[in-house]
């Protein structure tokens, strides 16, 4: 294959290797007030793409490059007629969006658009490989979508080919260093955590389902992390391990294995220093934090320590180790089948839930000053966290995605866990 133009970094280089393992798809849906105009809205599809440069994707997965190649944009818009209940049928059509596959190599359509049409309004989706963009730039297109379906301007070309996560390290090699130091010491805090355990270590399977938060509980959460000084993703960190803690309450915490963790995604746009409604892509890293979860700390001391491990990570860079360790992993992985890869995120990396936050609010700005439509998400687990939760923030509403391998837990579990969240947010009162 004749060279391609852009470099994927280290982050979306792991996920073409965990797409081995099972389809690694993210899912958006926007609410668009107004009967669905199905002609009007592929055309808009067609035009914002076209005019963004976002079609002709070439993928050589060997190599982790890729192109975009342009051309006209011919979308086949797959429409879905909603009778009953409206949120079920959003959980049913995300959940299989999030186990179909796309192509594994060579050119491409990254993207699955759907309607479901709910008669005097609709939601837009947007099924797509997860490794070609993070959520903002996604939020950003949709937006462009919907301004030019209701007749705005359309999109202009974007820069497609944003620069891979090595220039971090070359910023700063002081933190660099001190990521790879801290190699020893993440090992160390893994061995103390407790494995999540699955039936079939290969079934990838994500089941879905969505609960959203009434405004007025919202208002409570968000007015609670500004009070405790914290940030709305310290504080679902914090109700993630509460609710894993209320869920095992026989575990023995003088054993060597009694830490509970979650992983966080987090965003490094900032840190390359590019604009969001300019440049499409992917800025992603993570990090993970782990915590004994004594008997009876309270949500307020539990979120403070999870504020004090998140701010030590953005200080000092820390989540540079974890791109470090997906580069080694990333050569390591070479030399192992799809099976044994799932096997050593589960021993070496244990984590027994994950979070993903989206403002939405600061990406969708309309020029009436209006709030943002509802917005909702869904995020595939990965093969190293068997529960993820992807909340975002539109207006006064948040609405959280869950979703979850079928081979580690039972429906049953995920709605013990969405209860034990709200009643601890409830209780903030």
């Amino acid at each position: 294959m004749k060279r391609l133009r852009g470099r994927l970094n280290v982050f979306q280089a792991a996920m073409l290797g965990w797409r081995d393992l099972h389809p690694y798809n993210a899912v958006h849906a926007v609410r668009i007030e107004g009967a669905l105009a199905q002609a009007a809205m592929t055309g808009a599809i067609d035009d914002t793409l076209t005019h963004a440069g976002l079609t002709g994707l070439v993928l050589d997965r060997a190599h982790a490059r890729y192109a975009w190649r342009g051309g006209t944009a011919h979308t086949a818009l797959e429409v879905i007629r909603a009778t009953g209940d409206a949120s079920h049928i959003v959980a049913q059509v995300f959940e299989r969006h999030l186990n179909v596959r796309f192509p594994t190599d060579g050119p491409m359509d990254p993207f699955r658009f759907f309607a479901i049409d709910l008669e005097n309004a609709f939601f837009l989706g947007l099924a797509y490989d997860h490794f070609i963009a993070g959520g903002d730039s996604i939020v950003v297109l949709l937006k462009a979508i919907a301004d030019r379906y209701h007749g705005k301007s359309v999109a202009s070309a974007l820069e497609l080919y944003p620069p891979t996560h090595a220039r971090l390290f070359v910023r700063h090699p002081l933190d660099s260093l001190r990521a790879i130091a801290r190699f020893p010491g993440m090992a160390a805090s893994c061995r103390r955590t407790i494995r999540p355990r699955y039936r079939s270590i290969e079934d990838g399977y994500n089941a879905f389902t969505l609960f959203s938060l009434e405004a007025r509980d919202f208002t409570v959460l968000r007015n609670a992390a500004k009070r405790l000084g914290v940030t709305l993703n310290d504080a679902l960190i914090a109700l993630l391990l509460l609710a894993q803690d209320a869920q095992a309450p026989q575990r023995d915490r003088t054993k060597r294995r009694h830490e509970l963790a979650v992983a966080s995604i987090m965003n490094l746009r900032d840190a390359h220093g590019e604009d969001v409604e300019r440049t499409f892509g992917q800025f992603l890293s993570s990090f993970r934090v782990s915590h004994a979860v004594p008997a009876g700390i309270t949500l307020p001391e539990l979120a403070r320590d999870v504020h004090r491990t998140t701010e030590r990570i953005k200080r000092e860079r820390l989540y540079l180790t974890t791109l470090s360790a997906m580069a080694v992993d990333g050569v390591i992985g070479r030399f192992q089948d799809p099976s044994q890869r799932m096997q050593v995120y589960a021993r070496s990396y244990p984590v027994g839930a994950g979070v993903s936050t989206l403002n939405v609010n600061a990406l969708w700005k309309n020029a009436d000053g209006g709030s943002a439509p509802l917005y909702v998400r869904g995020v595939p687990t990965g093969p190293a966290a068997p529960l993820v939760l992807a909340v975002t923030t539109a207006g006064d509403t948040l609405c959280a995605g869950v979703s979850y391998r079928t081979a580690a837990f039972a429906p049953e579990f995920i709605d013990r866990i969405r209860d034990h969240m709200i009643e601890r947010i409830k209780a903030l009162t």
